[in-house]
């Protein structure tokens, strides 16, 4: 059996020649009609082929997934000329050739997109008015035929590529008559009163050249041929849209997750009901099916993916499913199976799909990961904000949805961070040199002094668009798989992991270090031997991976990111051992918490140097009240209507709640207290301007100071302006007590998800028998995996049906012959979905299940919506990705 390997699989992908399926039973009268009634997939026959002499251009969700898969040498190797970003399209794209060997000018373009084809519609089109000898262009994207025509704002329907095919030809002829007509003004209107904005004011958006122009290649450089193909009225643009399902993720060989830009994991997964915690989340599992027209565009799309992603891979899936939204996915994929997928020569495979609100607590958690600890602390790409859903005209506003805005996995790490301030100085210095001779076309010990036209980044040296040198993490480097090594790794493990790999980069380039041994590194440690492979320029080209990897390491673990790390970690184990006690005890614990959080706010105000920095803010203190909810929920289950805590303890929360945010009003800013911008913005002034009246008035009064304000005790003139003060601030406190009401509400439904659903809270009671250790609390997934791989039964784990299991249901089943329902577990590879998103200390623990499990060969896939942190988490039930 062939190992899974996901990152080989989507370079496979890439190259591979596809072809129609074969049918099992061909020469039948069964095929005649299936293959009527089936319609020929839209597929290139080899996707390499495009790519040869293409220019390439990837969106923000697959230059993402292609990053972390190393996809960009494969792309180079078959034949691109370059590969840029679809929305940063330029007509200097064209000049930025790596295969030199080009003689003419580009004329193919490939799209590459993980958005439906009308969100990157306008970024198309201004890709092929940038390029104006370009004849043929290939879009493939993600999403499926059926997925365009099931999500709700798309314009497209079932035929939706054929569509989009002759539309994309129709705009761009459209643009192209009408920018003829533009360019016969043109020449009267001075240069310099040319509208060339870049902010996207314009109707056709920044950088957009329809028809000639000084940007665009002259007629004089194009063939007879070429001229003929080109300005032929009816064929100046040939389209082709397929699909291309495999833009994923990785974040190993086999973990992933998807785009974060991809339109898939921006869909919302549950609708605004009674049972909803975030767009971003499935809805809180109840046992009640989903009607026809309640199912979320962003179920429907995961369906349809992973329906393909298996498809590609030439996996038969046993499916499974735990929870209500994971139900709805696995029947749409047991919908789309095809009978024709009986006979062919595909591995047998389970796929089980998770809700992630069964186990909201992991990704809450700030566990002993080293990666995780490492990723909450790294800075991530700011997202592509103009993006926007393309919205149907036949569709009722109301069902129109924003996407969710999830946070991009393309994380930056600093590399100037690796030298000295003298060191960093300098080669800024050569950073902008080098720019200005690159922007002149001269060498730098050419520059004519005379030009003056250049910007001077001299005085930007460490501004963050110039002077910061930067680069991503890569799940694939040179064959190096460093993040799958990582995975499965500690804190204290993962750095011994980073030094050992410095060590075997120091002795490669012959450099010596004196090493302490097996002492446990430490950050100044990996400084120092970052520093020897950074003297060389080909010592950091050739290590840049492993430097990437020690210099993150190293911002995740200095102050404040470490101090707020340990402290979330002694919070969240205080509360787990205290919720095994009583609901006094665990009320007053989240009460002392939120007391202690005030003090610090208050001591950041009073004391500028910011020394308590690193220790929890507000925002960090709701999260633990999340968690003390669930928790609550878990070991003192109650009414739904009602919380777990007492009416006292909980009016106590409440009251001290209110008061944080009434005490620092200025610093408080989350989707529950939308509305009360204005208010708290002025009691935040008010308690600003007392702060400073208090610290410039003198300790003591004269005797004259007191004669001069005899006169003025009598003078009620500030009497009713403090009353007013007062009647203000008392229905700012009304407002937010109100505010705060709804969102214990919010903390209600999180600590009774396990009674919503009787069968389900069964099976997850079921599993505490799986929990190796009672002090320290194992993930959902670690538990499910010890379960299915010792069959045992799982109350809630329901089966839908495999290809074998529906013919026989359908056929042989009526007479005797059918087939016995089989177990999750049975299967030599195993798929894992996440609903939601999954993060890496879940991943770690089911490495780990899998060995201590009887059956350590089993090959595990695991896979979810986004890659959470427990910040990820905060936004989505109440920061912006909320509906509280």
């Amino acid at each position: 059996m062939v190992a899974v390997d996901l990152i080989a699989s989507c370079l496979d992908s890439i190259r591979q020649v596809r072809s129609l399926p074969e049918f099992p039973f061909a020469g039948s009268v069964f095929f005649v009609v299936s293959l009527c009634l089936l319609k020929k997939p839209n597929i290139l026959e080899r996707i390499g082929d495009e790519i040869t002499d293409a220019l390439v251009y990837l969106d923000a969700g697959t230059l993402e997934a292609f990053q972390l898969v190393g996809a960009f040498p494969l792309l180079l190797e078959l034949g691109a000329r370059a590969v840029c970003s679809l929305e940063s399209t330029s007509p200097l794209d064209a000049a930025a050739e790596w295969n030199s060997s080009f003689a003419h000018p580009a004329r193919k373009i490939v799209i590459i997109t993980s958005r439906l084809l009308s969100d990157a519609h306008r970024y198309i089109l201004r890709c092929l008015g940038n390029h104006g000898t370009v004849s043929h262009c290939t879009v493939l994207t993600a999403i499926s035929e059926i997925g365009h025509s099931a999500y709700v704002d798309s314009p497209l329907g079932p035929d939706a590529f054929r569509e989009y095919e002759t539309l994309l030809v129709q705009d761009h002829e459209e643009l192209l008559k009408k920018s003829g007509k533009l360019n016969k003004y043109k020449d009267n209107i001075p240069y310099t009163e040319r509208d060339f904005t870049s902010d996207g004011d314009n109707k056709w958006g920044s950088g957009v050249h329809y028809g000639p122009s000084e940007s665009s290649p002259r007629k004089k450089d194009f063939s007879d041929d070429d001229l003929g193909q080109v300005e032929a009225g009816g064929k100046r643009l040939s389209v082709i849209v397929c699909h291309f399902p495999m833009i994923f993720s990785p974040i190993s060989s086999r973990t992933f997750v998807l785009p974060s830009e991809g339109t898939i994991a921006e869909s919302y997964l549950s609708n605004h009901r009674e049972d909803s915690l975030s767009p971003g989340l499935p809805s809180i599992s109840t046992g009640k099916a989903f009607d026809g027209d309640e199912v979320p565009p962003g179920v429907t799309l995961t369906a349809q993916f992973l329906y393909h992603l298996a498809n590609k891979m030439d996996l038969k899936l046993d499916i499974f499913s735990l929870g209500d939204t994971s139900k709805v996915i696995g029947k749409l994929m047991m919908d789309m199976s095809s009978l024709y997928d009986v006979g062919r020569n595909k591995s047998s495979a389970g796929l089980l799909i998770v809700d992630r609100t069964i186990d909201l607590l992991t990704p809450c958690f700030h566990g002993d990961s080293f990666l995780d600890r490492m990723l909450s602390s790294l800075p991530r790409k700011e997202r592509t904000s103009s993006y926007y859903v393309a919205k149907n005209p036949q569709t009722p506003s109301k069902h129109t949805q924003a996407a969710v805005k999830r946070s991009p996995l393309d994380i930056k790490v600093p590399f100037e961070t690796a030298f000295s301030m003298e060191e960093t100085k300098s080669r800024t210095s050569m950073l902008s040199e080098s720019m200005m001779a690159f922007v002149s076309g001269w060498n730098s010990a050419d520059i004519d002094s005379e030009v003056t036209w250049l910007p001077d980044y001299t005085d930007k040296a460490h501004d963050d668009k110039v002077g910061s040198i930067s680069g991503s993490f890569l799940s694939n480097y040179d064959g190096e798989r460093y993040l799958e090594a990582l995975l499965d790794r500690g804190s204290k493990d993962g750095l011994m992991l980073i030094k050992k790999w410095l060590m075997e980069a120091l002795k490669l380039e012959k450099l010596s270090f004196p090493s302490k041994g097996r002492q446990a590194a430490s950050v100044s440690e990996l400084h120092s031997m970052v520093q020897m492979l950074c003297q060389h320029q080909l010592s950091l080209v050739r290590n840049r991976g492993v430097i990437q990897l020690a210099v993150a390491a190293e911002m995740a673990l200095q102050e404040p990111q470490s101090t707020r790390w340990d402290a979330f970690t002694s919070a969240e184990r205080i509360l787990s051992v205290t919720s095994a006690e009583t609901t006094q005890s665990l009320a007053s614990e989240i009460r002392d918490f939120i007391n202690t959080s005030t003090s610090v706010e208050s001591h950041k105000q009073d004391n500028t140097m910011g020394s308590s920095q690193g220790l929890l803010t507000f925002q960090d203190i709701l999260l633990l009240t999340i968690i003390g909810y669930i928790l609550a929920g878990e070991n003192f289950p109650t009414s739904i209507a009602g919380g777990p805590f007492s009416w006292e303890d909980e009016r106590s929360l409440k009251d001290v709640v209110v008061d944080s945010i009434l005490e620092r009003p200025s610093s408080v800013k989350f989707r529950f207290l939308d509305g009360l911008e204005k208010e708290l913005e002025a009691l935040a002034r008010s308690k600003d301007a007392d702060r400073n009246k208090d610290s410039s008035e003198p300790t003591s009064t004269t005797t004259d100071d007191f004669d001069d304000q005899w006169d003025n005790w009598d003078d009620d003139d500030n009497t009713d302006n403090q009353k007013e003060e007062a009647y203000g601030n008392m229905q700012l406190k009304l407002e937010v007590r109100d505010r705060v009401d709804q969102l214990f509400k919010f903390f209600h439904i999180l600590s009774s998800m396990r009674l919503r659903n009787q069968v389900l809270g069964e099976g997850l009671a079921a599993l505490s028998r799986f929990e190796t250790d009672s002090y320290s609390r194992k993930c959902l997934l670690y538990k499910l995996i010890l379960a299915v791989l010792t069959r045992y039964d799982i109350p809630g784990l329901e089966y839908h049906s495999s290809a074998v299991g529906r013919l026989f249901k359908s056929g042989l089943g009526r007479f005797g012959l059918g087939q016995s329902k089989p177990s999750f577990g049975d299967q030599s590879v195993l798929i894992i979905f996440v609903v939601g998103g999954i993060n890496t200390l879940e991943v770690r623990e089911v490495m780990k299940a899998i060995s201590e499990s009887s059956r350590p060969d089993v090959e595990l896939i695991l896979g979810g919506t986004t890659l959470l942190s427990p910040d990820d988490m905060f936004e989505l039930m109440l920061g912006s990705s909320s509906f509280t």
